[in-house]
C-alpha cells in the first residue's frame, strides 16, 4: 500500500506559547525546537518575528539552529511583517513564511472592514509579495469554517494562481464537525484549478473537544499537511495535540491510507518537555502521554491485559517512549554509567553538559538511594541546557513554622558571594519565597504555584512548578527534590533567574 506522506507543521513555538501562561525564555524554545527536530516534525513554526524584538530574535535563532527541519514565521499581510519575518527565517535550511488573513464574514466586516473583493486583491498582492523572497509561501484564511465555501474557493484560488505552495484552511474557533471539515475540503479539491500541485494544510482548535477529529478529516478529505502542538497547548482550549494526531495515523495506518515520519518513541519525552517547561501539567487520562493511559483498575480489563495486551491497548507503552519504571542507578554509580544510561535513553548532553547535571543526580541518589528512568527523565527534564548562566544559587536554607506562621532562613550564591535574608509567612512557602525575594532584592508576582510527585514511594520525587511575572513578562520555573520545600524553592529561584536575565 502506498500511503500518502502528512506533513506535521509544529505550532508550539507560536501558537502554543500564546496560551495563557505558557510563555517561554528563548533557551527553552531552543530546547523545544531541537526536541521538535528530533522528533522528525517537518515544519517549525518558530513564532511571529514582527511582534516584538525578542520574537524576532527567538525565530532567528531556531533558523539558525535546526539543520533538517523547515521553520516557518508567521505574519500579517504588510509588507513590513513579511520583510521582517524573511529576514528572521531567511539563514533557515528551508525558510517559509507563513502569511494569514481572515475571511468570514464576521471578520470581514467587524475586524478588518474591508469587502470580500479587498480581501482577495490583498491575498493575491501580499502572496506575490512573498513569492519574490522565498520559494515556500503559505497562506492561512483565518476562521476558514466559518467562510461561505464559494468565497473560500475563491481565497483558495486567488493564493495558488499567486504562487502559494500551502494553503491552510484552519478551524479557528473549534466551530466545525468533522463531517463540515470532509466537505469543505472535498469542495476546495474539486474546485480550485492547480490545487493538486499545492499542499492542503488544516489547523484544528478545540473549543468543542474535535480539534483531533476534525483534523483527520482533513486528512480523510486529502489534505496533506496537519498543523498542531505538544500537549495541544494553544489559545483558548488549545490546538490539536501532536502525539494523539500522530498515534491516530500510526495505529488505524490502514484506514487513512496515511503516514507521517515523527519517531514516536520520542513523543513521551517531548510533551514531558514541554510540559515542564510552561509549567502545565498533563491530566493523568491524557491520551497517548497521560499517567493513565496505560494503567489497567478493573480486575476484568487486567485479567485479560495477563492474558494477552491486545485484549485492552491498541498502543504499546514503548512505541512512545514511556519508560518502563526499572531501578537503573544508585548512590555509588559514577559519571560514566550516569552517561551511558542517559545515552540509551536517548538524551545527547555534551561533557560539558553531563558535568552541569551530574552533581544534581549525585545529589537526589544520596536522598533516593536508587533511582528509575521515570526519576532520570524528570531530573533531565527539569535541565534547561542553553540557561547558561544561574545568576543565583541555593546554598541553604532553614525553615520553622510555629502556630499559623513560619519563618525561613535562605542563603544564595551570587559571583562567589553569599547572601542570606530571613523573611516570616502565612506558611514555610510563602516564607521561603518571601526570603529569596528579599535576598535578591526583587519583587516579582506570583502567579501561579504548583506541586505534583512524579514517582510513587515515601522518597517520591517532588516536581514544583512556579510562574512569576515582572510587567508584561511572565516566565516558569522548575524544581525537582525528594523534599518539596526545597523543590519549591528551587523552583521560585529558576523563575527569578529567568525573570533577571530578560532584564538583562
Amino acid at each position: 500500500m502506498n500511503n500518502k506522506k502528512i506533513i506535521i507543521f509544529d505550532t508550539t513555538l507560536r501558537d502554543g506559547e500564546q496560551s495563557p501562561g505558557c510563555s517561554m525564555h528563548i533557551g527553552e524554545k531552543l530546547d523545544v525546537a531541537e526536541a521538535l527536530e528530533s522528533l522528525g516534525v517537518d515544519v517549525i513554526e518558530a513564532g511571529f518575528p514582527a511582534a516584538s524584538e525578542g520574537e524576532f530574535k527567538a525565530v532567528q535563532a531556531i533558523a539558525a539552529t535546526c539543520k533538517r527541519s523547515a521553520v516557518a514565521g508567521l505574519c500579517r499581510c504588510r509588507k513590513t511583517d513579511i520583510n521582517k519575518t524573511y529576514e528572521a527565517i531567511k539563514n533557515a535550511v528551508h525558510p517559509r513564511i507563513h502569511i494569514f488573513i481572515a475571511t468570514s464574514p464576521v471578520h470581514l466586516e467587524r475586524k478588518l472592514k474591508i469587502s470580500e473583493s479587498e480581501c482577495l486583491d490583498i491575498i493575491d498582492e501580499y502572496t506575490r509579495y512573498a513569492r519574490t523572497l522565498v520559494s515556500d509561501v503559505e497562506f492561512s484564511f483565518e476562521d476558514a469554517s466559518r467562510t461561505p465555501v464559494e468565497f473560500l474557493t475563491k481565497a483558495t484560488q486567488t493564493a495558488v494562481d499567486a504562487g502559494a505552495t500551502t494553503v491552510n484552511l484552519p478551524d479557528t474557533t473549534g466551530y466545525a464537525t468533522p463531517q463540515e471539515i470532509f466537505g469543505m475540503i472535498t469542495h476546495i479539491r474539486k474546485n480550485v484549478r492547480g490545487i493538486d500541485g499545492v499542499v492542503l494544510s488544516m489547523h484544528c482548535h478545540n473549543d468543542l473537544g474535535m480539534a483531533v477529529a476534525n483534523s483527520l478529516a482533513g486528512v480523510s478529505a486529502g489534505a496533506r499537511q496537519i498543523e498542531c502542538t505538544v500537549n495541544g497547548i494553544g489559545e483558548r482550549a488549545g490546538n490539536a495535540p501532536l502525539e494523539e494526531i500522530v498515534m491516530a495515523i500510526k495505529t488505524r495506518e490502514n484506514f487513512f491510507n496515511a503516514r507521517t515520519d515523527i519517531k514516536t518513541s520520542l513523543l513521551y519525552r517531548t510533551s514531558k518537555l514541554v510540559s515542564n517547561i510552561v509549567g502545565v501539567k498533563l491530566p493523568p487520562n491524557k491520551a497517548v502521554v497521560g499517567a493513565n493511559a496505560f494503567v489497567h483498575e478493573s480486575g476484568i480489563h487486567q485479567h485479560g491485559i495477563l492474558q494477552d495486551k491486545a485484549t485492552y491497548e491498541i498502543i504499546n507503552p514503548e512505541d512512545v517512549g514511556i519508560p518502563k519504571n526499572t531501578l537503573l542507578l544508585g548512590k555509588h554509580s559514577g559519571k560514566h554509567a550516569f552517561k551511558e544510561l542517559i545515552t540509551e535513553m536517548g538524551y545527547t548532553l555534551n561533557d560539558s553538559q553531563i558535568d552541569d547535571v551530574f552533581p544534581s543526580y549525585k545529589a537526589l541518589a544520596e536522598r533516593k538511594k536508587s533511582l528509575s528512568r521515570i526519576d532520570i527523565d524528570a531530573l533531565l527534564n527539569g535541565y534547561t541546557r542553553r540557561i547558561v548562566k544561574r545568576i543565583y544559587k541555593l546554598k541553604e536554607y532553614d525553615i520553622s513554622t510555629y502556630n499559623n506562621s513560619a519563618a525561613a532562613t535562605v542563603t544564595l550564591e551570587s559571583d562567589g558571594k553569599l547572601t542570606s535574608d530571613k523573611m516570616s509567612g502565612n506558611g514555610p512557602i510563602d516564607a521561603g519565597f518571601k526570603a529569596i525575594s528579599a535576598a535578591t532584592g526583587q519583587n516579582f508576582k506570583l502567579i501561579d504555584y504548583q506541586v505534583h510527585s512524579v514517582t510513587g514511594g515515601k522518597d517520591a520525587l517532588g516536581d514544583a512548578t512556579v510562574k512569576l511575572a515582572h510587567g508584561d513578562i511572565q516566565t516558569t520555573g522548575q524544581g525537582i527534590s525528594t523534599d518539596v520545600l526545597e523543590a519549591s524553592l528551587l523552583a521560585y529561584l529558576d523563575a527569578t533567574n529567568k525573570l533577571l536575565q530578560y532584564e538583562q
